[in-house]
């Protein structure tokens, strides 16, 4: 079975969606006409889309009256068209989902339902409970986790090398400085990011206010106490990475470049290091001119900085639990499918890829990528893991958060601005 994928508008979601239909052996367009399940996905790996559509085959050889239908969007057309797909009668049955305020808001819209009643006690066992967690709200479980991310810098050592940095001895946000300044005296862009999509570069930010102020600092900025978001934790983070930008550390034409252009840029060897998820090397060998990029070997991985005098602690880390959430209108084999997708089996699948990190324990033994097995490891010793800002804070607060953190990295607006505008957002959200 070869998965298609096709991008789609609100008008052509059915003409895409038969276009991309999976067939177990033995059944017809017919027999699977009786039960569709649409997935919207937004992955574009060969490699997972082969397991995917494996799933899908075998779900329908058991279920012959089910027809399991592939959906791709890019992944900032699938965050802006999803509330109006969600409210269609093409609405998808399964979805991706980056859970937080997000997901918080679609259930109170009415526009997910919850399945943990078809989830039975094998199934939740199995996943990693506190990626189960991240679905649970109003009590009831409303996503089936199939994958754990975790935000790490990773980096060239040949081009490390040049500039004479040992990246392996950067851990704290001075040692980072300090190898940006090396890397530009030897002619060597130090950082290569993706200024179009935005959201790369406020995870650099995120992730300081998780270093200046730990667990805690999103917590009171949540509940209005200490100055919420412009707390001393947000404001520091912000002071910190203008004083990266000051430096002017990433490639030419930064703002106008995407994520898939930024691993694209990492994986031709035109900048030493990326912030990126746990699975990158894989993603920028694909993204690279020559489908190969920067050897595994000639690959190194990074904690994220500490900052002097702050909060957080060392094993607290950030980065993602991904999901499949059903829409409300989901029909009951969609939850039968998401059993078999996030099986053993599945999981251990998409562990041998490389890619990601899985959601089931028991699949980690199925890693074979170094630096994927120490993501891993890493993300075992955590004592606190921050979802994504843009994600946790909700769907308004989240673009604001995107667009102002990409201003002050542009030099347009300040550290105190930037804050402000953060807290604005949320008053208004709230």
């Amino acid at each position: 079975m070869t998965p298609v994928s096709a991008p789609f508008g609100r008008r052509t979601l059915l003409a895409a969606a038969a276009a991309v239909g999976v067939f177990g052996r033995g059944a017809t367009p017919a027999q699977a006409a009786q039960a569709t399940v649409r997935w919207l996905h937004l992955e574009v790996n060969p490699a997972i889309l082969k397991i995917w559509t494996d799933a899908a085959a075998e779900f329908q050889a058991s279920h012959p009256d089910t027809e399991v239908k592939l959906q791709f969007l890019e992944n900032e057309a699938f965050k802006a068209k999803l509330p109006t797909l969600l409210q269609s009668p093409d609405a998808p049955s399964m979805f991706y989902s980056w859970g937080g305020g997000v997901m918080r808001a679609q259930i109170e819209t009415g526009m997910l339902r919850p399945f943990g009643d078809q989830m039975d006690k094998a199934w939740q066992a199995r996943l990693n409970p506190a990626a189960l967690d991240a679905f649970r709200y109003q009590d009831k479980i409303w996503g089936a986790p199939h994958q754990m991310a975790l935000m790490n810098i990773f980096f060239n050592k040949k081009l490390m090398q040049k500039g004479g940095v040992d990246g392996s001895q950067i851990r704290n946000w001075d040692d980072l400085l300090a190898a940006v300044k090396a890397l530009k005296a030897a002619g060597v862009t130090p950082i290569a990011i993706g200024g179009g999509d935005k959201w790369p570069i406020m995870h650099w930010w995120a992730y300081l206010v998780v270093r200046a102020g730990g667990r805690q600092a999103l917590a009171d900025a949540k509940a209005g106490k200490n100055g919420g978001f412009t707390g001393p934790a947000f404001i520091q983070a912000g002071q910190l990475l203008k004083q990266l930008t000051d430096l002017k550390p990433f490639q030419d034409g930064w703002l106008g470049h995407t994520f898939p252009q930024m691993l694209g840029v990492f994986g031709d060897q035109r900048a030493a290091m990326l912030l990126s998820f746990a699975g990158t090397p894989a993603r920028q060998a694909r993204a690279a001119a020559d489908g190969k990029g920067v050897a595994i070997e000639d690959t190194g991985l990074i904690s994220f900085p500490l900052v002097q005098g702050g909060k957080g602690l060392p094993t607290d880390t950030m980065g993602g639990i991904n999901a499949w959430l059903l829409s409300r209108n989901a029909p009951p084999q969609t939850a039968e499918f998401l059993n078999l997708l996030t099986s053993v089996k599945y999981q251990k699948a998409t562990a041998a890829t490389g890619i990601y990190m899985p959601s089931v324990p028991e699949a980690n033994s199925a890693i074979t990528d170094p630096l994927l097995k120490l993501a891993a490891e890493e993300l075992a010793r955590s004592t606190y893991h921050q979802n994504y800002f843009d994600q946790d804070l909700g769907p308004d607060v989240g673009r604001q958060l995107n667009d102002k953190t990409t201003e002050l990295a542009a030099g347009r607006i300040t550290p105190e601005a930037l804050a402000k505008n953060i807290q604005e957002a949320w008053d208004l959200s709230h």
